[in-house]
């Protein structure tokens, strides 16, 4: 199956970084971690963005479970990318970027739209009185 490249949707932005065993429900696609700011919250059919992956190797293992649960994000903007969050984007084989010129969990708010197309990310601010961000590079995963 091949690895779609392009990808839009909402945004869900995590300025924490997310755990995989124990942080997240997949079979809800929902973040369960107790003291985590998106507790509750689902990610399925959103792009998530988010500083860096935390805990175990099992990390990628429990986001291939919400591909296989159909509840995955549709994509990841990585903020700092690492063995545990470049599998998990592999394994739950949605685009993703990292690398940017801007701390995404900054640049990027929870509600805009972004277009992620073969590494370079869109956002399009959804708040009000805002224009189109300009687009910017990153190294997809």
């Amino acid at each position: 199956m091949p690895l779609e490249r392009v990808v839009a949707g909402e945004a869900l932005v995590s300025h924490e970084p997310i755990s995989g065993w124990g942080g997240i429900d997949p079979a809800r696609g929902v973040i369960i971690e107790r003291r985590h700011e998106l507790v509750g919250v689902c990610f399925t059919g959103k792009v998530l963005v988010f500083p860096s992956a935390k805990g175990s190797s099992g990390w990628s293992g429990f986001f291939q479970t919400t591909r296989l649960n159909g509840t995955a994000p549709i994509g990841m903007v990585i903020g700092r990318i690492s063995a545990k969050s470049a599998l998990g984007a592999v394994v739950t084989r949605v685009p993703a970027v990292t690398d940017l010129d801007q701390n995404p969990c900054e640049a990027i708010a929870t509600g805009d739209w972004v277009h992620i197309d073969n590494g370079v990310v869109e956002v399009i601010r959804v708040s009000a009185g805002a224009t189109p961000r300009a687009p910017r590079e990153g190294g997809e995963q």
